[in-house]
C-alpha cells in the first residue's frame, strides 16, 4: 500500500523510526541495520512494508529496497512473523541472512534470539532458490571458521555494540587468534570495545 514514506526525522532509536511528512508523524519499526543507515541523518526516505492485524495497523520500514524484500521473504516462511524476521534483519545483515541460505548454514540463523532448528531449516528449505539469485557470489563458499566468526559477531550486535566497531575488533582478533572459539572470540573482542 505505501511504497516508501519520506521526511523529517523526528525520534530515531534502534527499533523505530518517527518521520514527519505532510503534517504527519509516521511510526515505523526499523532494524538495526535500517537505524544504523539513518543515524545522523536529519530527513530520511525509508521503503515500507504494511501490515494489516485485527489489533493493529503497522509500518515495517527499510533503508533499502533488498533489505525489504529479504524481510518479505522470510514472512512467507511459515513460523516467520514480522517480529522474527526483524530481529534476523537486526542481527545479521542482509547479504549475511542470504549467504547463510545460499550456504544451508543452520547454526548461523538459529544463532539469532527466536530462532530454533526447526525454523533455521524451513528458512533454508523455502528461501533457498529465492535468495540463492541474490547472494554475494563471493561469500557463497564460506569457510567453517566464518560460522564462528558471525556467531561472536551477532552475540556482540546483541549486546548493544555497534555493528561496524564490532566488526573492526572482532577483525583484529580473529586475525591475531585464527583458532580462537566463538566464546573466546567474544571475549578477547570486548576486552577492545
Amino acid at each position: 500500500m505505501y511504497e516508501f514514506i519520506e521526511g523529517e526525522i523526528t525520534e530515531l532509536n534502534p527499533t523505530f523510526v518517527v518521520l514527519r511528512t505532510g503534517g504527519t508523524g509516521f511510526l515505523i519499526a526499523i532494524s538495526l541495520n535500517t537505524y544504523t543507515a539513518l543515524h545522523g541523518k536529519k530527513e530520511a526516505l525509508v521503503y515500507t512494508h504494511f501490515v494489516v492485524r485485527e489489533d493493529a495497523h503497522l509500518l515495517y520500514g527499510f533503508a533499502g529496497k533488498p533489505e525489504r524484500e529479504l524481510f518479505r521473504n522470510l514472512l512467507s516462511v511459515n513460523g516467520v512473523g514480522a517480529a522474527t524476521a526483524l530481529m534476523m534483519l537486526s542481527s545479521l545483515s542482509p547479504d549475511e541472512i542470504m549467504t547463510a541460505i545460499a550456504a544451508e548454514n543452520v547454526t548461523l540463523l538459529k544463532s539469532v534470539k527466536g530462532i530454533g532448528i526447526k525454523t533455521a531449516q524451513r528458512i533454508i528449505i523455502d528461501l533457498k532458490d529465492k535468495v540463492a539469485k541474490g547472494a554475494p557470489s563471493e561469500q557463497i563458499l564460506v569457510p567453517e571458521s566464518n560460522t564462528s566468526r558471525n556467531e561472536a559477531l551477532s552475540a556482540l550486535v546483541m549486546l548493544g555494540f555497534g555493528r561496524k566497531e564490532a566488526e573492526t575488533a572482532l577483525a583484529r582478533v580473529c586475525r591475531e587468534n585464527p583458532e580462537a572459539g566463538v566464546e573466546t572470540m567474544i571475549k578477547l573482542t570486548l576486552k577492545r570495545l
